[in-house]
């Protein structure tokens, strides 16, 4: 018996950029809803960080506060 798993690729998060980058007053992109420093560092992210990014950017979106997680990382 075969181990399926043994050939899958990597998961990806794909980044959620809508091609709309501007960062209003609180460093917050208009677009995609992410900071800054979120966009600067999204590709050093792992799959868990992209998608804990992902949830904030939710917050966002509805109005909610959602603290930068690089600046938690540090």
């Amino acid at each position: 018996m075969t181990d399926s798993h043994s050939n899958e690729l990597p998961e990806v998060v794909p980044s959620p950029c809508v091609s709309i980058c501007a960062l209003d007053g609180d460093d917050v992109c208009v677009g995609c809803f992410r900071t800054g420093r979120e966009i600067s560092y999204w590709g050093r992210m792992d799959c868990a960080q992209q998608r804990e990014v992902l949830r904030r950017c939710n917050l966002r979106i509805n109005g909610e506060l959602a603290t930068c997680l690089i600046g938690e990382q540090a």
